[in-house]
């Protein structure tokens, strides 16, 4: 894993002191604050790979602060930490372009697998931006139809049109591209995918399913990933001729 800074936005003090505690063991630079304003402040002076942010901030609430780090920093991963009872919340969040969420309270396993995987997966985008090979894919290309996946320069292509994915919609992508027609559970994905075997973290998948498909969508009207209903998603390969 590189070295990457990790910035914490928590407004309760002693969680806060956790989760630096928990994540500097992974040989992490962290840093945390207590409000939006501050976030807002540190993003502008450093480069954070990763920022773990609190939906019930003060002032300036976390889905506001998500919203605005993605439309200026769209490569930086966004995990929202929130309470048991806030679906709306994190489904919101997700659909405001969040990477993942994580319930309080949540073992330290858990949030270090979960702070790992988005940043194999920023490292990976990283990579494939500065035409590097991909660290987990040795393959070139990979095409189903007109649907055509670059590693080396980490593009997507439906026909000619160009997909600009996050670096989690692209895994994802990839994963049901290589096996078309397959039909996968939301835990098999997240077991797969996000490297999570953890239940209770469907809204992850739909959410990324749900923006995936508009991108797909905005290009090619037939539905290329498909629900199977009481079972889960496949990529269909026939609506890709």
């Amino acid at each position: 894993m590189r070295h990457e800074k990790i910035l914490v936005v928590e407004d309760d003090r002693e969680i806060g002191k956790l989760i630096t505690t928990q994540l500097t063991s992974l040989n992490l630079h962290v840093d945390h604050v207590v409000s939006a304003e501050l976030a807002l402040k540190k993003i502008a002076k450093h480069s954070y790979g990763l920022i773990l942010l609190d939906i019930n901030l003060p002032l300036m609430d976390g889905l506001s602060l998500c919203r605005k780090i993605k439309e200026h920093y769209p490569t930086t991963s966004v995990i929202l930490l929130t309470a048991l009872s806030s679906d709306m919340d994190r489904v919101i969040g997700l659909e405001m372009g969040a990477d993942d969420y994580i319930c309080k309270p949540f073992f330290a396993r858990e949030l270090q697998a979960r702070v790992k995987t988005q940043l194999r997966h920023r490292a990976q985008l990283l990579a494939s931006q500065n035409n590097d090979n991909s660290p987990v894919d040795s393959e070139q290309k990979l095409n189903v139809g007109s649907l055509n996946i670059e590693f080396s320069s980490h593009q997507v292509y439906l026909g000619k049109q160009a997909l600009n994915l996050t670096a989690t919609e692209f895994d994802l992508l990839v994963y049901f591209a290589r096996h078309p027609n397959h039909v996968f559970s939301r835990q098999q994905l997240l077991d797969k995918v996000w490297g999570y075997q953890h239940s209770g973290y469907e809204h992850t998948v739909n959410s990324h399913i749900n923006r995936l498909r508009a991108k797909l969508e905005e290009h090619q009207q037939a539905p290329i990933i498909e629900t199977v209903w009481g079972v889960g998603y496949k990529l269909n390969p026939s609506q890709l001729n």
